[in-house]
């Protein structure tokens, strides 16, 4: 039987389309027109001779065997990824300097810090970790090359990778009293993750506190573990002693996860590194362990 060699890049669309959520992200991303993406998985779907995809709605979902194709996709992907690093790691070098808000040092950033320096060890990595509105500044004025943030997707460099819901953070102990202001633990402003907390209480009228301020995530966590007050955050790297809650609280909506180069930034080093930081914000998303609502 004669098989046919797939498209990578083919695969990597389907595997973007996924990823992002859907035929119109993915076009943005790869600077396509959704027309385009979806001639493109049409011709997949043809070479590979199974139906990929079916219509809930006005989406397209994967079928069984487009859910397999994916998982496929990936380990060619990371096969193909793993041997053009493998042969230009040995060429790449210089410095690389890379902003984490607080909420990815316990999750992607030692990720992508092992990833990258196992690919090129002849690359120095400067790595600064601060509040998002701090490392932003930083990659307006060319001291950073690179910044992984949540919120500042109105900026002209951000690169949206995906978006995640708010929550309301709690300790397991913490009890709502109505009649009394909400105590809240909070980043010092400004702060992506609590403004639309304080909105969305401003918007029920329900009156609130600053029971703690504290220019470090840790501190919240610790602020907000002892019952101190809650928070409003995105689930990422929630310590084991806190939980989401809802408690009749008005929800949040989403905030976004966006990845910002520095203006004129075309060094392979750096692109490179961009690169494998958003690859493993999506693999970090789709295998970490989720909460439940309380």
């Amino acid at each position: 039987m004669l098989l046919n060699n797939l498209s990578l890049d083919s695969l990597r669309t389907l595997v973007a389309t996924q990823d992002l959520g859907g035929f119109g992200r993915a076009a943005e991303r790869l600077l396509r027109t959704p027309s385009a993406i979806s001639l493109q998985m049409k011709r997949l779907q043809e070479e590979i001779g199974v139906p990929l995809f079916r219509k809930q709605g006005r989406k397209m979902i994967l079928t069984e065997q487009g859910e397999i194709a994916l998982r496929y996709a990936r380990r060619v992907l990371e096969l193909n990824d793993e041997m053009v690093d493998t042969l230009r790691g040995s060429s790449l070098a210089g410095v690389v300097r890379i902003g984490f808000g607080q909420d990815f040092t316990s999750n992607v950033l030692p990720l992508v810090i092992a990833r990258f320096n196992a690919l090129y060890p002849l690359v120095k990595l400067e790595v600064t970790v601060d509040l998002g509105q701090v490392l932003l500044q930083a990659v307006d004025s060319g001291d950073l090359d690179l910044v992984l943030t949540l919120g500042g997707a109105q900026k002209k460099t951000a690169q949206l990778l995906t978006e995640l819901p708010l929550h309301w953070i709690a300790s397991p102990s913490f009890r709502d009293r109505p009649r009394q202001p909400l105590p809240l633990a909070l980043f010092n402003p400004p702060c992506g993750c609590q403004t639309p907390g304080l909105d969305a209480l401003e918007s029920v009228g329900r009156s609130w506190r600053v029971a703690m301020t504290s220019p470090s995530l840790t501190g919240v966590w610790a602020a907000v573990s002892a019952g101190l007050g809650l928070t409003s955050r995105a689930e990422l790297g929630l310590p084991t002693d806190v939980q989401i809650i809802e408690l009749g609280l008005p929800p949040l909506g989403n905030i976004p996860i966006t990845l910002h180069r520095r203006r004129g930034l075309r060094a392979p080093n750096a692109v490179r590194f961009a690169e494998i930081t958003e690859e493993l914000v999506a693999t970090y998303l789709r295998s970490r362990p989720r909460r439940e609502l309380i």
